[in-house]
């Protein structure tokens, strides 16, 4: 001890940091019936609200996507992303993503071409390992900046533990939390750099990542039909 009173730091007490808390089989148990309970009400919700179709007028050709859902290792939900590679021609080039691409002839249905598009761009087979609860509303945006597209969005489900397997056309992927990207606090007014002109959008910001355009919009309508 000091004659002032005060202690030499070796003097005080020093703990080890205690160990991060490994969580139970409780634990995991518990986080798993919540995740489940969530996906069964977000498919009610997507099945008793059948999809608004977009006019099919002018020259137009369709496409689907997926918002595929898992169960978080820590609880909760997550969403899965790509970002496209880049690609010359492609109007989405190196932007945030959902798996999906171009109806083909060979497509039975729209359906049939998110889960074709699924599997060819990630390696995931929505039916084999996971469900498709149905459609929401479909986007046609009206811009000549960008392809005549309808697209459907088909929200579906997986197991946790997948494999993500990318083809050429998908530059990486990540899954966010469900209810960080769904968090209004996150979406923001962003300036947006496309083919040499800026542009004030709304975007959603995860993790250094920017979400924004069709993207942004059809997560936007999830959000109201799970609400």
């Amino acid at each position: 001890m000091l004659e002032n009173g005060a202690y030499f730091p070796y003097d005080v007490p020093c703990f080890p940091p205690a160990p991060p808390r490994v969580p139970s089989d409780n634990d995991v148990t518990a986080n798993n019936a919540r995740a489940a309970e969530r996906l069964t009400r977000i498919a009610a919700a997507v099945r008793a609200r059948p999809p608004v179709l977009a006019e099919r007028d002018g020259e137009w050709w369709e496409a689907a996507v997926a918002l595929i859902l898992r169960p978080a290792p820590k609880g909760g939900l997550e969403l899965l992303f790509i970002e496209r590679a880049m690609r010359e021609g492609d109007p989405w080039s190196g932007q945030v993503a959902l798996p999906g691409g171009r109806y083909d002839p060979t497509d039975t249905s729209l359906e049939d071409t998110a889960v074709r598009e699924t599997l060819e761009e990630v390696a995931i087979d929505l039916r084999a390992h996971g469900a498709v609860f149905g459609a929401i509303d479909e986007m046609r945006p009206r811009n000549p900046m960008l392809p005549p597209v309808i697209v459907r969005p088909y929200v579906a489900q997986v197991e946790g533990a997948l494999s993500v397997v990318h083809s050429d056309e998908v530059g990486a992927h990540f899954w966010a939390p469900l209810d960080a990207i769904l968090d209004p606090a996150n979406t923001k007014n962003t300036r947006i750099l496309v083919r040499g002109f800026h542009m004030w959008r709304d975007a959603i910001h995860y993790d250094g990542r920017v979400i924004w355009g069709m993207t942004e919009q059809i997560l936007k309508q999830f959000a109201e039909v799970i609400a």
